[in-house]
């Protein structure tokens, strides 16, 4: 049984940084992409960061450019995003999800449906 389990959400003010992360176990980490997404109150959930396995090859919304940075340790089957510079507009439940179907730079990517494994989901708000 997949397990994902993620932590680091928090309460910051606009311009701070906190680093989510995100645990895996019960598959094989290193063959599945993983991706940060997210949802905002009334908004759909949408997509954040991903990372493939090797090369460490990365995708990010032109919303966190520049802003978040996604990586993984695979000896911990662990995922982490970075986000540095939070705006309000950043507030939103962070999902971390993964699937053998996720491929880097493909259209399909942005979809939530693509990954086939969950987190609970971790709050982060920043005030303005």
């Amino acid at each position: 049984q997949v397990q994902v389990v993620e932590s680091g959400g928090g309460l910051v003010q606009a311009g701070g940084s906190l680093r989510l992360s995100c645990s895996v176990s019960g598959v094989t980490f290193i063959d599945h992409p993983m991706g940060w997404l997210r949802q905002a109150p009334g908004k759909e959930r949408e997509f954040v960061a991903v990372i493939s396995w090797i090369p460490s090859r990365t995708e990010y919304a032109d919303s966190v450019k520049g802003r978040f940075t996604i990586s993984r340790d695979n000896a911990k089957n662990t995922v982490y995003l970075q986000m540095n510079d939070l705006k309000p507009e950043d507030t939103a439940v962070y999902y971390c999800a993964g699937g053998l179907r996720v491929r880097l730079y493909d259209p399909s990517v942005l979809l939530p449906r693509t990954y086939d494994f969950w987190g609970q989901g971790t709050q982060v708000s920043v005030s303005s």
